[in-house]
């Protein structure tokens, strides 16, 4: 079973060496992450993942433009959050980088507040949603006739469109009953946080029934860590170097740091960890360590390549059809997966857009 195998480039100050210590040669800057990109298309990964938040890093949009025409192969996959800028704008500027790129787009939808503002769960997401209906009807060249809660908008169809596939396909995740019926409604793959095996397999089914109410189907993929080492002894004591020296008060810090720390995706996280062994593993190879002092995707898949590989299919034969990986730091990381698993992961582009 083929998957789309991707990079993370860590746009948001988050490359580490050690987790919870900074390290000025892994801050976020164009140098630094352009490195990380070249290296990800050498590496032959499908896809990279372009993080935003809205107060550490540089912005996800101007790095993809600036980075676009050195890549001839790879796909970028955009994180932008809905709201930050008006619609036909925003359709504008990635509709200019999918040209760019070639036709090889593929976009990040983030639902979060503004910078300074709270907007409770529901009506946030319910922004996020009518913003990607108006984003879909513009990228496809259509024209817009709206007037919702948050977005009133008539517009004839744009010139600037993207001129391969129509609209790049939208990615998304989110954990509460309102992400899930977002996805369900607009989403063409839905992302998920590490978590068990069962659980995975039950979000999977849920997410099929919640887009079969809507005459839709969804594709999943899965957002994890990996470190990956000759041998699972090794593996494991990176996995412990990693977080020697993040003290526990600077963990709370960072994750507290989050928009949304209370929020149902960062909450399983933590209960993912309570319910760990002592080494931090929650099942065999999934360690929760990094979401001590981490936001977001809290867990990494930790063995030999073998190891690593199998578990990758096993979430594959589960229903995932793409991995958005990243590991600490990323690019000796990345190397290390595209030396030891990648070859051996059947992979391309989940969807591919043709004229």
């Amino acid at each position: 079973m083929g998957c789309e195998v991707s990079w993370f480039c860590p746009l948001c100050d988050e490359d580490h060496e050690f987790i919870g210590v900074v390290d000025p040669a892994l801050r976020s800057g164009w140098e630094h992450n352009r490195g990380i990109a070249l290296g990800a298309e050498e590496a032959g990964y499908d896809n990279l993942l372009l993080p935003s938040n809205y107060a550490p890093g540089i912005d996800s949009l101007m790095f993809a433009a600036g980075v676009a025409p050195l890549l001839r192969r790879m796909q970028l996959l955009i994180a932008v959050r809905m709201g930050e800028m008006w619609p036909p704008q925003l359709a504008r500027q990635l509709a200019t980088v999918d040209e760019m790129l070639g036709g090889r787009l593929t976009i990040n939808i983030i639902s979060s507040d503004l910078p300074g503002q709270t907007l409770e769960s529901a009506p946030r997401y319910q922004r996020t949603l009518e913003i990607m209906r108006v984003l879909r009807d513009l990228l496809n060249g259509n024209p817009v006739d709206v007037q919702g809660e948050f977005v009133s908008l008539t517009l004839d169809p744009p010139r600037i469109c993207p001129t391969v596939g129509g609209c790049p396909p939208f990615y998304f995740g989110g954990l509460s009953e309102a992400a899930r019926e977002v996805a369900a409604q607009g989403a063409d793959v839905y992302l998920m946080w590490p978590d068990t095996m069962g659980e995975v397999e039950a979000l999977i089914t849920d997410m099929r029934a919640r887009a079969a109410k809507y005459g839709r189907t969804l594709r999943f993929g899965y957002r994890v860590h990996v470190i990956v080492r000759a041998t699972e002894a090794e593996a494991r004591q990176a996995a412990r170097r990693l977080i020697s020296r993040l003290d526990p008060e600077t963990g709370t810090q960072i994750r507290d740091a989050s928009l949304h720390p209370t929020s149902a995706g960062q909450l399983r996280q933590g209960e993912l960890r309570d319910h760990s062994d002592d080494e931090g593993f929650v099942e065999d190879f999934l360690w929760t360590g990094i979401g001590r002092g981490r936001s977001g995707a809290g867990s990494a898949i930790v063995g030999d390549p073998d190891q690593v590989l199998t578990k990758l299919r096993d979430y594959a034969a589960l229903g995932m059809e793409a991995f958005i990986l990243s590991g600490y730091p990323h690019a000796a990381e990345g190397d290390l997966f595209a030396r030891h698993v990648l070859p051996r992961l059947d992979h391309g582009p989940l969807l591919p857009r043709t004229a």
